[in-house]
């Protein structure tokens, strides 16, 4: 499948809301249907919403689905790892359940079924990774921070205060993700303008308190049809689909849910439009990112009308999904 690997370099601060909604909590990952949304509202900007929603969220083939957004560090891309073969067995040195992301080379090396040398890695507590042994100490990809400030009244008589948390990314780090597309002609028709609408997000803001100047990044870096694991295809054995996005099934999909290794989310968030700017979205429960599903066919994903009852027009939670295959059964 033709796909661009999008690298993301943060110039501040990201406010990526949490499922609760607590502003003193901060997600670690950027979820696809949140960058769906954000993408759509560039296109919006860029004057072409309805040509990209035709394309996508009302079209059973979507011509682009997106991957989540996780950590980098230097040329180190991190993951969710497959559910099925996380955590490795318990060891004395590492406590290897503390780690919500691990390099992909980790995940080749599962794969494989080789194990993972102890002395080899550790967890970082900031960021919730997987980290080589050798780096330094009090080094990580990114941490949480809470940040205060105060609302003036215009006279200048009365102040609110309120704290909001956010992710601070250390030199070197960012956020990644992956834009695939149906076929080659969907790339034809829209990989330039999928990369125009990144770009004018990157310049206003990914994510919450965009108008203090958070979610921006530096230009983004575009890599074409690159490669995420050491061969994706290799596998004799009975497959499963390893998912790198959320997941909300489409009528068609025929996932068999007494097999597997998955976990569920619910998905909420307040609408960005005029007809009704920061009204409640109807929540969804969605596969989550890490889980690896036993399916007929390659999962699709749907997008779903997410509006509150009798509002002006539809909202659309992208469902689509993004995975790759991976064996159920690794060797011995």
């Amino acid at each position: 499948m033709p796909s661009v690997l999008v690298r993301l370099r943060p110039t501040g601060p990201w406010r990526i809301g949490p499922d609760s909604g607590d502003r003193d909590r901060v997600e670690r990952i950027y979820h696809s249907d949140a960058l769906y949304s954000a993408v759509s509202g560039s296109m919006a900007r860029l004057g072409i919403l309805d040509e990209w929603l035709d394309a996508t969220a009302r079209n059973s083939e979507p011509a682009v689905r997106f991957s989540s957004c996780f950590p980098f560090h230097n040329e180190t891309l991190y993951v969710v790892p497959p559910q099925h073969l996380w955590p490795p067995p318990a060891s004395s040195k590492v406590r290897w359940k503390g780690a919500r992301f691990v390099p992909l080379s980790v995940v080749d090396t599962l794969l494989a079924g080789k194990p993972l040398g102890e002395d080899s890695w550790l967890v970082d507590g900031e960021s919730e990774c997987l980290i080589p042994s050798t780096t330094p100490a009090g080094s990580t990809l990114f941490r949480a921070s809470v940040r205060s400030s105060a609302a003036i009244d215009r006279t200048g008589e009365g102040a609110t205060p309120h704290s909001v948390a956010c992710l601070e990314f250390t030199t070197g780090s960012g956020l990644w993700f992956v834009a695939a597309f149906a076929h080659d002609a969907a790339r034809a028709q829209w990989s330039e303008r999928v990369k125009a609408a990144i770009r004018l997000l990157a310049d206003s803001g990914f994510g919450g308190e965009r108008s203090r100047g958070w979610g921006r990044s530096q230009t983004p870096e575009f890599r074409e049809d690159a490669a995420l694991l050491a061969d994706s295809t290799r596998h004799e054995n009975e497959n499963g689909h390893w998912m790198l996005s959320l997941f909300h099934p489409a009528a068609s999909d025929a996932v068999d849910w007494q097999r597997g290794n998955y976990s569920l989310t619910t998905r909420g968030g307040r609408i960005e439009s005029a007809a009704g700017w920061g009204e409640m979205k109807k929540n969804t429960r969605m596969v989550a990112e890490g889980s690896v599903l036993v399916s007929a066919g390659e999962p699709r994903g749907a997008a779903s009308d997410v509006a509150p009852d009798g509002f002006a027009h539809p909202v659309y939670r992208a469902g689509f999904a993004l995975s790759l295959p991976v064996p159920l059964k690794v060797p011995a």
